[in-house]
């Protein structure tokens, strides 16, 4: 078996990669459309609309699931990583966001009081998404799957 082979012709990775790209591009466009300014720096970044990281994984676990069957205990581990991912994106990273902003305004107020010497880097604000956000990205990763496994 040739590795390098089988990781290039593995569709549900490549599918999940896809859908992943495809909604940070979305994100790009989306700003662009939205707020009318260019920002490509917007595809690196985590958070906002759509979640890419929720595209994944459900373009991952739909394609597990129309190939393998929605029976099976592999779509049963992929649609668990799935939740989890999701869950976390809208729970934990969704609350250090909020922190990491409610921090910034404080350090921003500390900083009109105190003099000189005080300078913290601000913290990250969009590390994760609303249920909105994960709703639509989990709609792009669903679209992708069918798209890879049903049509082409």
């Amino acid at each position: 078996m040739n590795t390098l082979t089988d990781l290039l012709g593995n569709r549900w990775l490549w599918t999940a990669i896809v859908a992943s790209t495809s909604a940070q591009v979305i994100k790009v466009l989306l700003i662009l459309l939205l707020e009318r300014r260019w920002h490509p720096g917007a595809f690196m970044e985590t958070g906002g609309m759509p979640s890419s990281h929720s595209a994944m994984v459900a373009a991952l676990s739909t394609g597990i699931g129309l190939t393998e069957g929605w029976n099976t205990p592999l779509f049963a581990v992929a649609a668990t990583f799935a939740l989890i991912v999701m869950y976390d994106a809208t729970g934990v990273r969704h609350s250090s966001g909020v922190q990491a902003r409610l921090l910034n305004e404080l350090v921003d107020e500390l900083r009109a009081v105190v003099r000189e010497g005080f300078a913290p880097q601000p913290l990250r604000v969009l590390l994760g998404h609303t249920y909105l956000e994960v709703f639509v990205g989990t709609l792009i990763g669903i679209f992708a799957a069918f798209l890879a496994f049903r049509v082409l």
